[in-house]
């Protein structure tokens, strides 16, 4: 199940389409789908997370906390869309694609793929990209 909860103004609206796209990744990756919960914030909420739960002083689009276990995809999802609007423009790149980039990133990571590394990233755009054009919305 995926749930999607706005603790802003934010609402994201083909929520079915993202939830198909999200559980299509997840099989697609040799997974199931348990329960994840998407919370769409505002900055300060998730720096507040940042600081209190990672000891990071930082803003950034996403956090993601794991439960998974075994093949069984589970987590939080805290993602803030005040973040994602400012990549979006600095990248010159759409709302929509920039979100949708960020929502399977944080699925990608349940699924083991990481980000700390050059290689690592490179690995995780790479997924991403492929996904992003798979979607059909």
């Amino acid at each position: 199940m995926i749930i999607c909860t706005s603790i802003n103004s934010f609402e994201l609206e083909n929520e079915d389409q993202v939830s198909e796209w999200i559980t299509f990744v997840i099989h697609q990756e040799n997974r199931e789908l348990g329960e994840i919960n998407y919370i769409f914030c505002d900055d300060s909420y998730l720096l507040d997370i940042n600081i209190k739960e990672l000891k990071h002083n930082t803003l950034t689009d996403v956090i993601s906390f794991d439960y998974s276990v075994g093949d069984i995809i589970s987590g939080d999802i805290y993602i803030s869309t005040e973040r994602v609007d400012e990549n979006a423009l600095d990248l010159n790149n759409l709302f929509k694609d920039e979100l949708n980039r960020v929502i399977v990133h944080g699925v990608l990571h349940y699924c083991g793929y990481k980000d700390k590394t050059d290689e690592e990233k490179i690995v995780m755009r790479s997924k991403e990209d492929y996904y992003l054009s798979l979607r059909t919305f």
